[in-house]
């Protein structure tokens, strides 16, 4: 019944289009663009035996058109990504650089966001993590030669710009499996592939870009203008045995942000029965991102024997931000102490205008940095046994630390409500974002001290003044791994080739945080309130920057206050000493093992040519986690914060078994399917052993667990991998003249698919029992909530996709130069756990993704414009302390733009080009809202647009 349901969904999906597929066949008669064609049957190992080097195929090599013109630039890109796809039984996406050190973008993900079924979602401007299918980073796997990547990111998924887009030569998107491809993802793998000198012409390049923001800058301290270089050097040294490939990356790239975020509107906090914004945290945001990169190849092929790759890419980026803002709470049930003024207006339930007395703002001046070194080595040598048999030995390592500084400076007119109030006026704009108009001057130095004007500050046992706060997480991020492999040819009948091999893998990710109150400058030892700390200290003259404007949402402007100057010279600290905050260090390792076997299927099906690939993965995983657990108890007669260590580790098998097939059915039209199984391990910090304990004393007289003063929110290091049944059918029509049409269709079936707010109760009767006398006979109850994901997810997620790469040159040679590339995919699902019978959202998921790309190349000039939409999806954002939180992202549409020369042969300048680009032209902000009503908005933050003048030479 299963396998008759899912054959149906992929039968309908793809049926409506089976026609307009006929008809372009029979329109335009595909042959071989090559005269030496390649068929689909090639899926094993590269010629260097790094894995999954896509059906082999090598280095872009000039695309020729008629005896003397050479196709290069988007032409040559597109031609080679389209060979890439056709010629793999796999089914595949593919994009490749236009030249050495030239990928299509100002990014990989930039690029790898315009292929079919996969997006970005912006993170300070920039596209950094990548949905496939519509599943998040989280359910992907990123490779680099083959090799699995560790990341600068607090889990698994890949932040893309760790890497220079000038490093690679393909980038290749596997959508079904191939049991050659470890590991792979159940959304899909993306393999960066570096370019081989040994297949290179002698080459050096050489770019300078500069870059230029729409918006002026927001913060003194900002800029609107940054830069791009990079060189690119490739040779062959011992008669074409040996290659050499160098390349040197260095950015500043300046980003402005006029961001705003909302508290949220609280059920438990609405105004006569409508909803209300908690409260609101303006910012202006002026932010640098800093990143150097080096990457060296060498390959050495004495003979037909031996070929020897080594690989190195080290990647240096430090960020730096500067952010400043009010926090206005506002909604009075929230603990705001303001009040709505009667004649407030309300609209479908929500207070849209209002008059808010009484207010005690958070006059806020932080800063920001980030600074991360990502490591990458990897050795292969491949070895002719005998003739047809193969060693191949292939060593990776990959390693990221990376050290974040979170710097918040907290000012106001007095201590814990004590100061001057605020009166304001918040009206909704068009935008749903909330206009505020204050009555007081935010300006003017006089008004304010540095201090913790709503009393926030606790260390888990005392009350502390609290002015500021720092956070000082670092992570490191470790991988290594051995594979070796045997492969040989089959001679003749249904198979033509053989792969056995065993991957060994261990990846060991470190997480270390350290946070501090920040208090005003006294003799005191300890910013706690009973030691007598001082409650406020003036603003020193020295700190003054002068002001901002926060005119976009309606206040005229704020102090701007140097917040390293304060740090350095206006406050104590004190530990934070939280039980949530010291339980927060954990450590999560993972061994594998892999072994897997893979047959090349090469034979015919009647007169069609059948090419395939056959094969099975066993994995075998111990993971483990360490940290420690945080409780409470009374020492001396003092409550005090108490650490214990912790370990557990948990076992697991998977066999995971693929298939792919691609037939031939006419010269051009291929026909490929795959059945396979796949998993994805869970976010690292949800396999962490450590488990945050929380107080909350406002609720000590709850009497259920529900509303109970004590929880816990931690990992569970049992937790297993998310797990996926996939069928993927795909027709490729490929075009006489280049470029082709795709209709895929996928669904996977999941299990154990992984419920981050799984809970149980949990009676926390030891921790109450520390707590002093006059609170323990406050409480209600001493059953609380204990979270920790849980595998109890199950579901499927089934889509189609539709894709058209076309050369106008196909209709008339008048129209040579000219084509579009463009592709719109639509994805259901519906997953649900066990203790809910309503589907959930998953991350990352827009049921609606589309590109549209037109572009113009032919001697020498080159336009392109492209636009990529996106519908609503869950986006993933950092929250309170940098901790992850999932919201509803507005769809989005983003347009860029570029054009460009490049001198031909015989020119006087011949090997210059020149390329001036535009990103985000339409100046979308990306925005996240909540409780499914646009209106509802938490976050918007405005990047403007970015716009590139380069020069590039080619020696």
């Amino acid at each position: 019944m299963l396998r008759l349901s899912t054959r149906a969904h992929i039968t309908g999906a793809v049926s409506p289009f089976a026609l307009g597929v006929a008809l372009i066949v029979g329109a335009a008669p595909a042959h071989a663009q090559d005269t030496a064609q390649e068929t689909a049957t090639s899926v094993g190992p590269s010629t260097d035996g790094t894995p999954s080097d896509a059906a082999g195929v090598e280095a872009a090599p000039p695309v020729t058109e008629g005896a003397d013109l050479v196709v290069t630039g988007i032409r040559a890109s597109l031609a080679q990504s389209e060979r890439i796809k056709k010629n793999n039984a796999v089914i595949v996406e593919a994009i490749s650089a236009e030249d050495i050190g030239k990928l299509p973008d100002v990014s990989i993900a930039d690029s790898l966001a315009r292929l079919p079924g996969v997006t970005a979602q912006r993170l300070e401007g920039r596209d950094q993590r990548l949905s496939i299918r519509g599943l998040g980073p989280d359910f992907g796997t990123t490779l680099l030669n083959g090799r699995e990547q560790v990341t600068v990111g607090d889990n698994r998924g890949v932040e893309y710009d760790q890497y220079p887009s000038e490093f690679f030569r393909n980038v290749i998107v596997y959508k079904s499996a191939n049991a050659g491809v470890v590991p792979a993802g159940i959304s899909g793998t993306v393999d960066l592939r570096m370019l081989r000198p040994l297949k290179e012409k002698p080459t050096l390049a050489v770019q300078l870009r500069g870059q230029l923001n729409s918006q002026d800058k927001l913060n003194p301290e900002g800029k609107r203008v940054g830069h791009r270089a990079s060189a690119t050097w490739v040779q062959q040294f011992a008669q074409d045995t040996v290659g050499v490939a160098l390349g040197f990356s260095t950015t500043r790239s300046p980003t402005q942000n006029e961001r705003y975020n909302s508290w949220g509107f609280p059920a438990e906090a609405t105004v006569g029965g409508n909803f209300i914004i908690g409260g609101a945290k303006p910012y202006v945001q002026s932010s640098i991102l800093d990143r150097t990169g080096v990457v060296g190849t060498i390959e050495v092929q004495p003979n037909d024997r031996l070929h020897i790759t080594l690989d190195g890419l080290y990647s240096k980026f430090k960020e730096t931000q500067y952010l400043r803002g009010i926090e206005f709470p506002i909604a009075p049930a929230w603990g705001s102490a303001a009040t709505i003024a009667p004649g407030y207006t309300v609209e479908d339930g929500l207070v849209t205008d209002a008059t808010v007395s009484g207010v005690v703002g958070v006059v806020r001046n932080d800063f920001n940095r980030r600074k991360a070194n990502n490591y990458s080595l990897g050795a292969n040598v491949v070895y002719a046994l005998t003739e047809g048999l193969n060693l191949t030995v292939d060593g990776s390592w990959s390693n990221t630390e990376r050290t974040d500084f979170l710097l918040e400076n907290y000012s106001g007119t007095g201590y814990n409500l004590s100061g001057a109030r605020d009166t304001l006026n918040i009206s909704l704009g068009d935008d749903n974002r909330y206009q505020i108009v204050p009555t007081l001057s935010y300006t003017n130095p006089a008004n304010f001290v540095l201090t913790d004007p709503r009393g926030w500050g606790y260390n888990g046992t005392a009350t502390v003044v609290q002015s500021g706060f720092l956070n000082r997480p670092d992570f490191q991020d470790d991988l290594k791994a051995l594979r070796t492999s045997l492969d040989g040819q089959i001679g003749g009948g249904f198979l033509s080739k053989w792969e056995v091999g065993a991957i060994f893998s261990r990846r060991s990710k470190d997480s270390r945080y350290k946070s501090y109150f920040l208090c005003p400058k006294d003799p005191n030892p300890s910013c706690t309130l009973t030691s007598g700390q001082a409650l406020s200290a003036p603003i020193p003259s020295e700190a003054v920057n002068g002001t901002v404007p926060l005119d976009y949402l309606g206040v005229p402007g704020m102090l701007a206050l140097d917040p390293l100057y304060l740090y350095r010279n206006s406050y104590d600290r004190e530990f934070d000493n939280r039980p949530d905050s010291l339980a927060r260090d954990y450590n999560v390792t993972e061994k594998v093992l892999t072994g897997y076997a893979a047959l090349t299927i090469d034979t015919e099906l009647g007169a069609m040519p059948l090419g395939g690939t056959v094969g099975v993965q066993v994995v075998r995983t111990n993971q483990s986690s360490s940290g420690r657990l945080a409780n409470l108890a009374t020492i001396g007669g003092v409550p005090t914060v108490t650490l214990t260590d912790a370990e557990q580790s948990h076992r697991y098998t998977d066999v995971l078994p693929s298939l792919a097939l691609s037939l031939e059915a006419t010269e051009g039209l291929f026909i490929k399917a795959g059945a396979s199984k796949t998993m994805v391990r869970p976010r690292m910090d949800q396999e962490r052993i450590t488990q945050n304990v929380s107080i909350d004393f406002s609720r000590l007289s709850g009497t259920t667990a529900a509303n109970s003063a004590f929880s816990s929110t931690g990992g569970n290091p049992a937790l297993e991998p998310y797990r996926s049944r996939n069928l993927d059918l795909s027709i490729e029509n490929y075009f006489r003249k280049g470029g082709y049409l795709a209709l895929t269709a996928f669904r996977k079936k999941l299990t154990d698919f992984v419920d981050p707010n799984n809970a149980a109760v949990y009676d926390f009767a030891d921790l109450a029992a520390n707590l002093p006398a006059v609170i323990r006979a406050q409480i209600g109850t001493t059953q609380g909530r204990l979270g920790f994901p849980a595998n109890t997810g199950r579901g499927y997620i089934r889509g189609q996709e539709l894709s058209l790469s076309m050369p106008f040159a196909n209709f008339s040679s008048v129209l040579d130069g000219f084509g579009i590339f463009s592709s719109v995919s639509r994805v259901k699902s519906r997953v649900r756990f066990a203790n809910s019978p309503d589907a959930i959202t998953i991350p990352g998921l827009s049921k609606w993704v589309g590109t549209a790309e037109g572009y113009y190349e032919k001697n020498g000039f080159q336009a392109r414009v492209s636009y990529r939409y996106r519908s609503k999806f869950l986006a993933e954002i950092a929250g309170l302390s940098a901790n992850p939180e999932f919201r509803t992202a507005r769809p989005e549409g983003i347009l860029d733009a570029q054009i460009g020369y490049e001198f031909q042969p015989g020119s006087a300048l011949e090997g210059l080009s020149i390329l001036a680009q535009g990103k985000n032209l339409t100046d979308r902000p990306f925005v996240t809202y909540e409780l499914g009503d646009s209106r509802f908005v938490r976050d918007y933050q405005r990047y403007g647009r970015d716009f590139y003048l380069g020069i590039a030479y080619k020696f």
